[in-house]
């Protein structure tokens, strides 16, 4: 076993105590019932990780506001309905020795007709026939979010985690690809981060700064999001993130889910800018996470895919034990199969004697 600080504690500055460098990544699976509420599947599939002995248990997005649905059984935030769950799954997660997080997010233009009635975004969008807000819908979408850190709060939540990323309603009005609009937020850097921002602002006040973080993507094409220049917007938004003092940036590095390497971005930069502490996401194993790291390049590490098909990652990385590979045919299928049926390492040990 190579010397690594995954296994170490963190401590922030500010900010709860992590037991080591895990993070599990907010990942979307489809089980929750249809208004939103938590379901006995994802109970189950969020709490199984959760006794993996990993710092932070992330939810999947939830979104805040009901048109801002972007999966079918997504877990909702927008109701009173939906506290029951949230409240159950906070405290079985901190019982099992987890930092519990709630994923704050908003669909935008990726929100299915379907499901939304009509979906909206920073400026309409006829691919998508996404209709552009108007200003008292962004004050709105604003007091939802603070809606959203308080009833995350009510139900026992460690923290929160914006989602800024992966061509979402805030990576939406960020990117100059997605974003139109001629008023106050749009046109220039300044105006297409405001949102996003406002929306930091406004959550950090509610929950705090120690227990609040955002994810943002700046390179990812994910949701056919793009921006013309994203160096200077990142470093921007992330300079204004630093002045809030939120605890963390959860930063995908590259195309979400896809090649590190998509576009050239020097994500160091960030991490200078930022005072707190820096998640990297995408792509990691045992040997990168080690090298960034040492490197001290990232303080925590978010993994996602490897966590499906592992709910002990921790102890098969401690052990240096082999890992079960994820069935991808069963992404989002809404069920066990994929996320709850993969064998324990003892047991797979086991029956490998």
């Amino acid at each position: 076993m190579a010397t690594t600080k995954l296994f170490e504690p963190l401590s922030f500055a500010h900010g709860p105590a992590m037991k080591n460098r895990f993070m599990l990544a907010p990942l979307t699976n489809c089980q929750s019932h249809p208004d939103g509420r938590l379901s006995d599947e994802e109970f189950h599939w969020l709490t199984m990780r959760a006794k993996g002995d990993f710092a932070l248990t992330m939810t999947c997005a939830a979104h805040v506001q009901a048109r801002g649905q972007g999966f079918p059984g997504q877990l909702g935030i927008f109701g009173d309905q939906h506290l029951e769950g949230l409240t159950r799954l906070a405290g079985a997660i901190k019982t099992a020795g987890s930092l519990a997080a709630v994923q704050l997010h908003h669909a935008g233009n990726r929100s299915p007709k379907d499901i939304v009635g009509e979906a909206v975004c920073p400026s309409d969008d006829p691919a998508s026939g996404a209709r552009g807000l108007i200003l008292a819908e962004v004050e709105q979408l604003r007091d939802d979010f603070i809606a959203a850190a308080k009833r995350a709060e009510r139900a026992g939540f460690d923290g929160v985690e914006i989602h800024g990323a992966n061509g979402y309603l805030l990576d939406q009005f960020a990117k100059d690809g997605t974003n139109k609009r001629t008023d106050a937020y749009g046109g220039s850097i300044e105006n297409r981060a405001k949102l996003m921002l406002e929306v930091a602002k406004v959550v950090t006040a509610e929950a705090g700064p120690e227990r609040t973080g955002i994810r943002i993507s700046p390179v990812t094409p994910a949701n056919d999001v793009s921006d013309s220049n994203p160096q200077p917007l990142f470093d921007y938004i992330v300079d204004h993130l630093n002045a809030l003092k939120l605890v963390y940036i959860h930063v995908i590095e590259g195309a979400t889910g896809g090649p590190r390497d998509i576009a050239p971005f020097d994500y160091g930069s960030l991490r200078k800018r930022f005072n707190g502490g820096y998640v990297a996401n995408n792509g990691y194993d045992f040997e990168l996470a080690t090298k960034m790291l040492a490197a001290d390049a990232a303080d925590l590490i978010a993994f996602g895919k490897p966590y499906i098909a592992n709910p002990d990652l921790v102890e098969r990385l401690k052990r240096g034990a082999p890992l079960n590979a994820p069935d991808k045919a069963t992404f989002y299928g809404g069920g066990a199969k994929g996320y709850t049926d993969y064998p324990a390492l003892d047991a797979a040990l086991d029956a490998a004697q």
